[in-house]
């Protein structure tokens, strides 16, 4: 096997952060969709998704996403639950739809709105693996930890 050039250990070591704050966002964007489950189920019915709870475009999104997961069987993983097929960016769309059932939770919509927007970008910035900032991944721990500590996880 051939050694790592300076260049090649430079990238792998920025995969392995990356690595680190993917682990981080994956886990956080399934709490968030834990904590819209969760919330509606219980405040609205467990077939919250058919009523008005969600955004018309966010669920033909997440509909049609769906339906295409389904049809690609050779892919395997969950694909039951219309929750998994919507867009991190779209979690808070749900979250201000039904504001009533989250505001106890929550300082306030901009609150919600600010964080989600600011982690969407940096989320997606992973996802293309393009390499974040040192400020940028203390931001991202940083609201993490705040949300951590105003819903109660």
């Amino acid at each position: 096997m051939e050694a790592l050039t300076p260049f090649g250990v430079q990238r792998r070591n920025d995969a392995l952060e990356m690595a680190r704050l993917y682990a981080v966002l994956h886990a956080f964007e399934n709490e968030v969709r834990s904590l819209i489950r969760d919330t509606l189920e219980e405040k609205l019915e467990p077939n919250w998704w058919e009523t008005s709870a969600v955004p018309t475009n966010v669920k033909k999104m997440a509909e049609s996403r769906q339906k295409t997961a389904e049809k690609d069987s050779w892919l395997e993983g969950a694909k039951g639950d219309r929750l998994e097929f919507v867009d991190f960016g779209d979690l808070s769309a749900i979250i201000l739809q039904n504001w009533e059932h989250f505001k106890p939770l929550m300082p306030s919509q901009d609150w919600i709105k600010q964080r989600m927007t600011e982690l969407e970008k940096a989320r997606n910035f992973i996802a293309h693996n393009r390499m974040l900032l040192p400020s940028e991944f203390q931001r991202i721990y940083m609201y993490i930890s705040d949300w951590n500590k105003v819903i109660g996880l």
